[in-house]
This record gives C-alpha cells, structure tokens and sequence, in this order.
C-alpha cells in the first residue's frame, strides 16, 4: 500500500502535529481545512477602522474550496475525486451562503455532505471548516 503525507510548505501550516493531506491506498484525506493564508490573515475576514471584524461566508467557502484544491492537486488529485465532505459551521444562519458557493464547485453528484454547527474554531475570525475524503486509485 502507498501511503504518503504532506505538509505544503507554501499554505498556512497545520497549528498541530497533523499533515495538510495524507494518502493511504487509493484514498487521499484532507484535514480540516480553513481560509487561514500563509501570513495567518484569513480570507473573508477585513478589520474596519473602528476595530470591528466583518466575516464574509460566501469568500471563507471559496477560499477553503481552493484550499482542498490546492491540498488535493499536491497529492495529483483534484476536486472531481471527493467522495465525501465534513463542513462544520460556526452560525447556520451561513448555511445558505456557504450553500450557494458550495453549489459553483459541485452538483448532486459530486460528494456525500454533512454539515454540523460547532460552538466556535481556532480562530475567532473563521466562520467555516471542511474537511474531505478522496478517492483516486493509484
């Protein structure tokens, strides 16, 4: 069996000891995956002049998508081989954001979904968190 993990030196590094992606056979595991940038910042998350944050689902889920993407075309895989998707959500009232962005990268037949409500992440700016199972024989 090939089994193999990466941890990309070019995106925001895990805050654990855990790989970014890790293949085991023909099954390829994306952790828990944010909109955090390389520099910490998050996309999705602009500071106003008065201190106050605004959070923007629609930009977190897109940024996280393309981060899955990025994770999984380091492993020569792409977005069309997950199986399986786990999104956890700080506020449902973001379901329909995230919902609408989600909806531009699959269809009904692209990944089986949950999506779970979680009390908060590992940052306070960070609205959303998926993680993703893939499959691609070797």
């Amino acid at each position: 069996m090939n089994d193999s993990s990466k941890v990309l030196k070019d995106k925001a590094q895990p805050l654990g000891n855990y790989p970014h992606v890790k293949r085991v056979g023909d099954f390829i595991y994306v952790s828990g995956t944010s909109s955090r940038k390389p520099d910490n910042t998050h996309v999705g998350a602009e500071q106003k002049e008065d201190g106050e944050w605004i959070l923007d689902i629609k930009a977190q889920t897109e940024a996280v998508i393309k981060n899955i993407e990025a994770l999984l075309n380091s492993m020569d895989c792409g977005l069309d081989k997950i199986i399986d998707i786990t999104t956890f959500l700080v506020d449902m009232q973001d379901f329909a954001g995230y919902n609408e962005v989600y909806g531009q990268f699959f269809d009904h037949t692209g990944p089986t979904r949950t999506t779970v409500a979680v009390y908060q992440l590992p940052h306070p700016n960070l609205l959303i968190e998926i993680k993703a199972v893939a499959y691609k024989p070797l």
